[in-house]
């Protein structure tokens, strides 16, 4: 039987790191948004480019908000 970090559905951006996003995040406790950031800039080389890199930049937005009460400065 596999181990689940052999397995990617969709692509191998993932499954070729040597230390996997989401364990990472799993055994080091992240939330969701400083997940989702280590997810987005992980893979921006191997998938979509700038797009990740906002979507990056967009959850350390929420964080920002989420936790500090600090209001987006900036207008897309």
């Amino acid at each position: 039987m596999s181990s689940p970090f052999e397995i990617q559905v969709g692509g191998a951006h993932y499954k070729d790191m040597p230390i996997q996003p989401v364990e990472f995040c799993q055994r080091n406790g992240l939330g969701f948004c400083e997940s989702s950031v280590v997810k987005y800039v992980t893979r921006h080389r191997s998938k979509n480019g700038r797009q990740d890199i906002e979507k990056a930049i967009h959850f350390l937005n929420l964080l920002l908000e989420i936790e500090y009460n600090v209001p987006n400065q900036t207008s897309r």
